[in-house]
């Protein structure tokens, strides 16, 4: 599918209006004036917000962003690789760490682009990770999933791991239930040991545990996977977290040791993936629209607090803008590209990103998160190291200048004025 390859894999917006005290009336132009060319993609976790607690510039950084009216003068949308909570529930949270009404059409999480992906939407697929996942796969389209809980009452016998969970008799034979068609892993589970053990079962199997294993069959049941973060940063002084990138390392060698054989992905989406980048612009240009700004939006402003993933993949939908707008230099003509994979509207509607304003997409990185000034960045000439800190998924081409930020500063704050001068918007 056309998602594939190197990185095998990622609709109307609501306004932003302040509902708490802002600082100075803004001076310049504002979008009444000049219609804005420019939108801003901003990370959430270790730049807006560190665990619950609010990154101070955040707040000074909106106030920026709206007028005296308290309406935002550029597009913006936050892009951020959490999993584990409805959109709804993530906008309430910015809405009260910011002090702004921020509407759930303006938050894009790891999994978002999953609703392009119609092809499995009618398919019965095995849902892991933690928080209302059945409702997350519901809201994405998908009409038959099946819970990682939900297939081990089905299997007691599967799950062995903890002894206290294990079957004190051997259960009765279970009927009726589905063939599992695919898996969706939506972000790192709560159990690990037994999401990796009835994830690899089912690959395994061809979706039927309860069977008796013959050949192993390859290639698996397709696997969509979100949010390939190996850290992330909370509260704690410790630098970094785990995240779902470590799980599907886990996953992968294990499936590799049993078998002998790589897990591929049918999708690998969520920041750094450019399909989620271009979902991204597509929801960018749709909220200009929106508030009636007639100007095309020409330019993006990422900014994030991960070099492995806001800066390499804000790097990398850079070079696909870039390569694009070459292919159409050299055929003469607008691009058109072959359609493949999902063939859905607003798929359709999506790939149209091909053809429509954004000609670039700079990379901003923020000292308050997971990146630290004194941090190794990986080198050009070592390849040793570079290979020993590369915390991407093993998927992605690894080039060292996709860690190499346009800009490096402080603060969000600090980020939107730099975007600002650039823009000469004040």
């Amino acid at each position: 599918m056309a998602l594939r390859g190197c990185l095998r894999a990622g609709l109307g917006l609501g306004l932003l209006r302040a509902a708490g005290p802002r600082g100075p009336p803004t001076r310049g132009r504002c979008a009444g004036d000049r219609p804005p060319a420019f939108g801003f993609l901003f990370d959430v976790d270790g730049v807006l917000v560190r665990g619950s607690q609010v990154v101070p510039a955040a707040r000074q950084a909106f106030q920026r962003l709206a007028d005296s009216s308290g309406r935002l003068r550029v597009p913006v949308v936050f892009l951020t690789n959490a999993g584990n909570c409805l959109r709804s529930a993530r906008a309430q949270e910015l809405s009260h760490a910011l002090g702004l009404q921020v509407s759930p059409e303006q938050v894009i999480l790891s999994h978002s682009p999953l609703r392009l992906f119609s092809q499995f939407h009618h398919k019965c697929m095995l849902v892991a990770g933690q928080g209302p996942v059945e409702e997350n796969a519901q809201d994405l389209g998908f009409k038959h999933v099946v819970t990682i809980e939900a297939l081990r009452k089905a299997y007691p016998l599967l799950d062995m791991v903890d002894q206290s969970r294990r079957p004190k008799e051997l259960p009765p034979p279970t009927t009726g239930f589905p063939t599992i068609e695919g898996v969706i892993l939506f972000g790192e589970p709560v159990r690990w040991e037994t999401s990796l053990q009835l994830i690899t079962d089912v690959l395994l199997s061809n979706g039927n545990p309860d069977s008796e294993l013959q050949d192993i069959p390859y290639p698996h049941l397709p696997v969509l996977a979100c949010n390939m973060d190996l850290l992330w940063m909370a509260e704690a002084k410790m630098p970094s977290r785990i995240g779902h990138g470590t799980f599907l390392l886990c996953l992968e060698n294990i499936y590799k040791k049993v078998t002998g054989r790589e897990l591929k992905y049918e999708a690998l989406i969520g920041k750094p993936s450019t399909v989620t980048y271009r979902y991204a612009a597509y929801l960018i240009q749709e909220q200009a629209e929106k508030q009636g700004w007639k100007a095309p939006i020409r330019r993006l402003y990422a900014v994030g607090d991960n070099p492995m993933s806001d800066v390499y993949g804000a790097n990398l939908y850079n070079n696909y803008l870039k390569s694009a707008r070459q292919n159409q230099v050299q055929a003469g003509v607008k691009r058109s590209p072959q359609t493949a994979g999902p063939q859905t509207e607003d798929h359709l509607r999506l790939r149209k990103d091909c053809i429509n304003s954004v000609e670039s997409c700079e990379s901003i990185l923020v000292c308050t998160g997971v990146y630290r000034h004194n941090a190794d960045v990986p080198s050009k000439t070592k390849e040793c190291t570079m290979e020993s800190v590369f915390h991407g998924h093993r998927d992605f081409c690894f080039d060292p200048s996709l860690v190499e930020a346009s800009h490096i500063v402080q603060d969000v704050n600090d980020a939107v004025q730099i975007a600002f001068k650039k823009e000469s918007w004040s």
